[in-house]
């Protein structure tokens, strides 16, 4: 089996969010797909086979299968742009229909499912603080704690200095069950650098990875709350992995429509 191995939100020749990438006449078994995502040891693997006009795809980290990964899928725009051409292509998750752009560039860009921000259980705030080590003064003034979504939940942490953030330390089973427990795929740390412009951390216990260095699918879930929650719309630019010495940029951009879907972009880089 051809597995294609690209970093998705690369800056030049360095940094970005590793992922496999498997193009593949029809998925192998979910244990099948599940090994092969461990032995490629990226935070998420994505398996895509043609479903009619469009792409059937189920993305897989070393521990579990998740519902949607944005670097995952920006990675995939690459590989079907290198075998197929330049365009754009359907693509059918589990639980919603996307998009994603190759570009003749090697970038790509996808369109997200739509975006939403469940009920945030306190439990869940007090127990992530706790793990997390967050004390009230590390808190953003402006910014609330919420639980935010495009295709995949993420509890985000928005944090008061960049000094705050580069101290992200935790107990990685810890993050892990608490997270799992309430269906949430990542911690997800912002500092505000400038208007449009957010540093951020990701961390990723539940895929079986301290930390992620580009995360799309969060990227998404934020530009979507942003602007459902009325604070900011339109283009923003998210600087992420420097803090593990893989500097990533990911664009992301929304329309006014509240709860529509966010476009995410993107450069590649192949990695063999």
């Amino acid at each position: 089996m051809d597995i294609e191995r690209i970093s998705a939100f690369s800056i030049g020749e360095t940094g970005g969010n590793p992922a496999g990438v498997v193009v593949c006449d029809a998925h192998p078994d979910a244990t099948e797909m599940a090994r092969i995502a461990a032995e490629v040891g990226y935070s998420e693997t994505a398996f895509a086979a043609k479903s009619g006009d469009a792409w059937r795809v189920r993305y897989f980290s070393p521990a579990s299968e998740v519902p949607f990964c944005g670097h995952a899928t920006i990675a995939l725009g690459a590989a079907l742009g290198g075998r197929f051409g330049a365009g754009s292509y359907d693509l059918i998750l589990n639980d919603a229909w996307i998009s994603v752009e190759a570009m003749e560039s090697g970038s790509a860009a996808l369109t997200s499912p739509p975006t939403s921000q469940p009920a945030l259980d306190p439990e869940l705030v007090r127990e992530a603080r706790r793990i997390f080590d967050i004390a009230d003064d590390d808190l953003h003034a402006d910014l609330p704690v919420a639980r935010i979504s495009a295709g995949a939940d993420m509890l985000l942490i928005p944090l008061a200095s960049r000094e705050r953030l580069a101290r992200l330390d935790y107990d990685q089973a810890a993050g892990k069950a608490l997270l799992d427990a309430h269906g949430i795929v990542g911690a997800y740390f912002v500092h505000p650098a400038a208007e449009r412009r957010f540093d951020v951390r990701m961390a990723f216990p539940t895929g079986g990875v301290f930390e992620d260095p580009a995360t799309g699918a969060a990227a998404a879930a934020f530009s979507g709350w942003l602007r459902d929650s009325g604070r900011l719309s339109g283009e923003i630019e998210i600087m992420q992995g420097e803090d593990m010495g893989a500097p990533s940029r990911i664009i992301a951009l929304s329309t006014p429509e509240i709860g529509a879907s966010i476009r995410v972009e993107g450069a590649t880089r192949r990695l063999e």
